[in-house]
Parts: structure tokens; C-alpha cells; sequence
């Protein structure tokens, strides 16, 4: 089970519109159950990081991340999402 950090500004709006997307990419791609997501603001990143596999964040990454770092963005732009998605799909495999 691979725990997935999301963050935004507040931990609400554009986390939930990322959460959504990645979901998909997750389901669409075989991994329907096999992961667990939690929404964060991103200021708890740093501490909240020691716990998860991975972060996805639409803003930019905050110093003292302890797992590996997604940028996220594109899911708000529609601009590089193939890129985050294979990203993310390769650190569903590890």
C-alpha cells in the first residue's frame, strides 16, 4: 500500500482537483486499492513527508521534504502532465 501526500496552499481546493486527476492515472493504470492519499497544506510537507512514499504538490517544493517530490502543476495547467503522470507510475513500482 503506498501512502501518497497531496498539497496545495490551504490543503483544499487545488489538491482536491490533483487528487481527482491522480486517482484516475492511479485506477486507469492498475493500482485501484493499492494506494492511500492524504491531503495536506503545503507548509506541513516538511514534517508530514517522514510518513508517506511520496508528495504531490501544485505549488513549489518547501525545503526539508523527506520522500521523493512530484510537481504537481500540470495537473492544474494541463501542461507536462505525461511527464508527472510517469513519474508518479514509476514511483507506484518502487
Amino acid at each position: 500500500m503506498k501512502r501518497i501526500l497531496i498539497a496545495c496552499g490551504s490543503g483544499v481546493c487545488t489538491s482536491t482537483a490533483a487528487r481527482m486527476k491522480v486517482e484516475k492515472i492511479l485506477d486507469d493504470n492498475g493500482y485501484n486499492g493499492q494506494y492511500k492519499i492524504e491531503q495536506c497544506k503545503i507548509a506541513e510537507v516538511p514534517s508530514k513527508s517522514v510518513n508517506f512514499d511520496f508528495v504531490i504538490a501544485t505549488t513549489m517544493k518547501p525545503d526539508g521534504v523527506k520522500c521523493p517530490f512530484v510537481n504537481g502543476m500540470c495537473f492544474l495547467t494541463g501542461i507536462g502532465i505525461d511527464k508527472a503522470a510517469n513519474e508518479i507510475l514509476e514511483l507506484m513500482k518502487k
